[in-house]
């Protein structure tokens, strides 16, 4: 029997978002597998954490990319954004609070990337007068991940509807970010 390396990989993100010291024992166990198992796919827990942090990163940039953020108004470039990263958004928590991830030169350099197009989309709304100019473009990039971060911790612990989780992103974002009438 094969082993599904993407739910391992899910489940193993979700565990140590919650749990960031856990075993690879409890890792293993909320993946539904067996400890040898999880050292057969991953000899050990820095080995899986680069594993997490390449397959976050990969499901970070294919957001991006469906979201189509290089198209139309940067506010719905964002509201797409919201959209393709909400159901990813462990992943994405494991990305932001994994220490291991700290100082890794692929890592770095595709999160650069990433931002970087996200930034780039926030500076031309800034740019065409929909987006506040008063806060820098990389903070509200950093802003839209970390909230979709929270959303998914908040849908996760119930306090937010999965459905709602987006729309609440948005309205919050956007609603700071957008310039207001005068």
């Amino acid at each position: 029997m094969s082993t599904d390396r993407e739910h391992v990989l899910r489940e193993a993100a979700t565990q140590l978002i919650r749990r960031p010291a856990s075993s690879m024992d409890e890792i293993a166990r909320a993946a539904g597998i067996s400890r040898a198992t999880l050292h057969r796919l991953y000899p050990g827990r820095d080995a899986l954490a680069l594993a997490l942090g390449a397959r976050a990163l990969e499901q970070v940039e294919a957001a991006v990319d469906a979201a189509r953020i290089d198209e139309g108004d940067a506010g719905d470039a964002l509201r797409r954004l919201v959209d393709e990263l909400m159901p990813i958004a462990e992943f994405l928590g494991f990305l932001y609070g994994e220490n291991a991830l700290l100082d890794v030169p692929e890592i770095d350099a595709a999160w650069e990337r990433i931002d970087g197009r996200v930034t780039e989309v926030v500076q031309q709304g800034q740019l065409a007068g929909s987006i506040r100019v008063d806060l820098p473009a990389q903070w509200i990039s950093e802003a839209t991940f970390s909230l979709a971060v929270g959303a998914g911790w908040a849908v996760r612990d119930g306090r937010l509807a999965r459905r709602e989780a987006p729309r609440a992103v948005v309205e919050l974002l956007l609603g700071g970010v957008l310039r207001g009438e005068s």
